[in-house]
């Protein structure tokens, strides 16, 4: 694969991440904002799925909960959305178990 479509399949694959965080300030109901999330992953994953993306998925999704759980524990972050256990926005991990399949996947396209 050559460095253009290199650079277009990575943009491609940052494209949902890009409009999930853009959502943030535009949908303030963190349950619309999950159920968007969820259609967002839906539809990523019916135009492209690669072998290990939902166990990718689910990894960090659970891994971004336990991970986001420390560090408000310690001070860390502080959410003023805090519609998951009291503690964060219920989107949020959604957002970062989407964010860890494409970084897969731009690792993959970058042969790394």
């Amino acid at each position: 694969m050559n460095l253009k479509n290199k650079i277009i399949n990575i943009v491609l694959n940052i494209i949902p991440i890009l409009v999930m965080i853009w959502l943030i300030p535009i949908i303030e109901n963190d349950y619309v904002l999950t159920a968007v999330y969820i259609g967002i992953i839906i539809i990523s994953f019916f135009i492209k799925k690669e072998k290990g993306d939902t166990f990718i998925l689910i990894f960090g999704f659970f891994a971004m909960i336990l991970s986001e759980m420390v560090f408000i524990s310690t001070g860390v972050e502080t959410f003023v959305r805090n519609t998951l256990f009291g503690l964060m926005p219920l989107w949020l991990p959604f957002l970062w178990g989407y964010g860890f399949v494409a970084i897969k996947r731009v690792l993959k396209i970058l042969e790394i």
